[in-house]
């Protein structure tokens, strides 16, 4: 009995003088709670909609009436009239809106006429989920217009909704695939780099780095390079096996440029996690801290990157760290190349966003690294 008492005293006397630990017990289910509830809202609200309206006409005005009425009371999209189609569908190719709806000239006086007026509805079907809560959104509106119709014609008057999808058809779950990479490479900053110097803290054998004349700059950036190397060989089989499982032939859709732009858009996205694990968990001698401080930091990026639900959507205290968070803009970067064009004015933001967040992490790494005992 009393060999067993020392036992469970010298468990709980190592438990207590890790504090770490401790905080991470109490503090990341709370995290949890408010990052996870709040990335899943359930219905969709505030997807960014623009509304062109060519008509002015009473009929035109009726259907703005109608989203405006969505937009105040479910809130599923946030309008925006914009009076030139031209800049709305390159809004929408930015990813400015997720859809536009262009209300043609002479709509009001169709219906007057008994004709059906028809609708253009354009939508970036590269987020199926935005898409189908916007479409069903309008289409929820425009049936509540045959009220205004006299009953005689309601058939005939009844608008049509021409939709036209901006890309070609994407299944929800190929849309994961960005996600599922940038997971891979969460999951492989966050096993080698730093990983190998918490180890060598805890089997005791760092202490030969003291006999070479390595410096900082050598061990964090030898370790980041060597990361970097077996983290993209991950990421490239994740992409590949991934896209086969979903029906997308990387052969058939990927140019030259296009896998040069994903092979680019993972260093950065990897150089800028392995920075970030080294500044994070760079004094950690324990391999216990790397496993509970990873599975914290990956619920707290992934979820809000837009990876698995639009970020339209999350309340804007979330919203602002989903603008800093990198693996926002290295999912954004991903989906754009795989579904949307490789044109570089619509990765431009992601690159330098991603730059800077590997140059700064990687910089604070080598300042911040204790290269003593």
């Amino acid at each position: 009995m009393t060999r067993l008492l020392a036992v469970i005293e010298r468990d709980l006397r190592r438990f207590i003088r890790n504090p770490i630990v401790i905080i991470a017990s109490v503090v990341m289910p709370i995290v949890y709670l408010v990052i996870l509830g709040n990335s899943f809202q359930g219905e969709l609200k505030n997807l960014p909609l623009a509304v062109v309206d060519l008509d002015n006409g009473h009929y035109s005005e009726r259907i703005v009436e109608l989203l405006h009425a969505i937009e105040a009371g479910p809130k599923t999209f946030k309008m925006y009239h914009l009076s030139d189609q031209g800049s709305s569908l390159k809004g929408l190719k930015e990813g400015i809106f997720k859809a536009v709806l262009i209300i043609p000239p002479d709509f009001s006086k169709d219906v007057i006429h008994g004709k059906s007026g028809e609708l253009g509805l354009f939508l970036d079907n590269a987020e199926s989920i935005s898409a189908n809560s916007i479409r069903s959104g309008i289409s929820g509106a425009l049936a509540d217009i045959k009220r205004e119709f006299l009953s005689v014609r309601e058939e005939r008057t009844k608008p049509i909704l021409r939709e036209i999808e901006l890309y070609k058809k994407i299944d929800y779950d190929q849309t994961l695939i960005p996600g599922v990479v940038i997971m891979a490479i969460f999951l492989g900053a966050m096993t080698t780099g730093v990983f190998n110097i918490v180890m060598d803290k805890f089997l005791g054998i760092d202490e030969s780095h003291f006999l070479t004349p390595l410096t900082k700059f050598d061990i964090v950036m030898g370790l980041i390079v060597s990361g970097l190397i077996i983290t993209i060989i991950i990421a490239i089989f994740v992409l590949f096996f991934s896209s086969l499982i979903t029906g997308i032939y990387l052969w058939e859709v990927l140019t030259f440029s296009s896998l040069t732009m994903i092979i680019l858009i993972t260093i950065l996205s990897t150089l800028g996690l392995l920075g970030l694990m080294f500044v994070v968990m760079g004094r950690a001698s324990h391999p216990r801290v790397v496993g509970v401080l990873g599975g914290f930091l990956n619920v707290i990026f992934f979820f809000p990157s837009g990876a698995i639900y639009p970020t339209d959507s999350f309340p804007n205290w979330l919203k602002i760290f989903s603008s800093i968070n990198p693996e926002t803009y290295s999912v954004h970067a991903l989906r754009t190349i795989l579904f949307k064009t490789t044109n570089i004015k619509a990765l431009t933001g992601d690159l330098v966003f991603l730059s800077i967040f590997a140059i700064i992490t990687i910089t604070i790494a080598t300042i911040t690294f204790k290269r003593e005992l």
